[in-house]
């Protein structure tokens, strides 16, 4: 067991790192399109920088249900996933 609790004590100080440098990385990011306004594309040195807006299209699948219920059910699909939660 003092294994394991080594493992579980390595994997939340790494998650705790990785969410410190998403929060950096978060911030150098913001920065940056601060930094080129309103332009999708600007060249700085070596690096191409594009910032451009991506329009998707997704299944409002709660309208769905609300109007069609039965047609939501027909469609819908069950998975199982197993989610590893360390608290």
């Amino acid at each position: 067991m003092k294994k394991l609790e080594a493992k579980v004590h390595e994997l939340k100080e790494l998650q705790r790192m990785a969410e410190e440098l998403n929060t950096e990385m978060d911030a150098l990011k913001n920065d940056i399109r601060t930094a080129i306004g309103d332009r999708e594309e600007v060249t700085v040195g070596a690096y191409r920088i594009t910032n451009k807006a991506i329009t998707s299209s997704r299944l409002d699948t709660n309208a769905l249900r609300k109007e069609l219920p039965e047609l939501a059910e027909r469609f819908t699909k069950t998975t199982i996933v197993h989610r590893l939660v360390i608290v």
